[in-house]
């Protein structure tokens, strides 16, 4: 099963994808407000869509991140057996660090190369979106607190992300990365061996792995996370980029206005972001659509 948020004439709401459209499920009697809270009401069980709900044309919605307001967003660095790390250790524990909500736009929506660098990077990553939360999780129990996962573009303003040892202020330029097009449930997720993810800039393939050659896999993140703060229904771990991205490419090659950025992950689908040129959105001039209540 696949689920999106949208904004529809200026409303915020969530629903499953079935072929071209959407079921509309933040309108139905008693409805949680929001995706986040529609997967907390699971707590790891399976979705039920009622048949009286709303349909909607999935070509008629702006798409959002699938939880466009996620608690916390962990994000990992250092994470692939690849050719690139031959003949070195792998390292006892990934790099960390976290965005904001505020930092991601969706499918089909533009990003935002902000007018202070000329270092904006790409980083195609998995994302894994909790969807039963819980505290100290044991590596063996991890995978039942997987609600979904979706394609991820980890935009990196790589000079910011460099002032310091500490990446926060490269990694949270306001719509600097994105999440979508939607959440797919892990019944319709294969296994970890048959997942290819490839990002493209222009059409041109630019990263390309199998997901099982990740150093620190999915039920060992979850289970670190853990150890150090609860997670919650929504939050999000993206579980890192394979080489190739911008600033690993001799010579290195940022990100231009107009540029395409493509992230594709078998079974999930295509992220796609046009870059778009600092002032085509704003916080000022993107505050939240209402939330549709029910």
């Amino acid at each position: 099963m696949r689920f999106v948020s949208f904004d529809v004439e200026g409303v915020v709401g969530f629903g499953a994808v079935v072929g071209e459209t959407v079921l509309r499920l933040d309108s139905l009697p008693g409805a949680a407000d929001d995706l986040k809270g529609y997967l907390a009401d699971l707590d790891g069980g399976p979705a039920d869509i009622p048949a009286d709900a709303e349909v909607l044309p999935l070509h008629a919605l702006r798409l959002l991140p699938p939880v466009p307001n996620p608690g916390k967003v962990i994000c990992v660095a250092t994470n692939f057996h690849e050719p690139a790390r031959a003949g070195k250790p792998d390292p006892d524990y990934p790099i960390v660090f976290t965005r904001f909500a505020e930092s991601f736009t969706g499918h089909e929506c533009p990003l935002i190369k902000p007018n202070v660098s000329d270092c904006y990077d790409f980083e195609g990553e998995l994302a894994v979106i909790i969807g039963k939360g819980g505290y100290k999780i044991r590596a063996e129990d991890a995978m039942r607190h997987v609600a979904g996962y979706s394609c991820l573009n980890d935009g990196s303003v790589r000079d910011w992300q460099k002032h310091s040892t500490q990446f926060t202020p490269g990694k949270n330029f306001f719509r600097s990365g994105s999440i979508g097009p939607w959440l797919v449930t892990p019944e319709e997720f294969p296994d970890l061996a048959s997942v290819r993810m490839q990002s493209r800039v222009n059409g041109e393939v630019k990263q390309e792995i199998r997901l099982d050659q990740m150093i620190f896999d999915i039920p060992w993140l979850i289970a670190y996370f853990s150890t150090f703060t609860p997670l919650a229904p929504g939050d999000i771990i993206a579980t890192g980029t394979p080489f190739g991205f911008g600033s690993s490419r001799t010579p290195q090659e940022f990100l231009s206005v107009g540029d395409v950025v493509e992230i594709e992950i078998t079974s999930i689908g295509t992220l796609r972001n046009v870059i778009a040129h600092d002032g085509a959105g704003s916080p000022q001039s993107a505050t939240a659509p209402s939330q549709s209540q029910a």
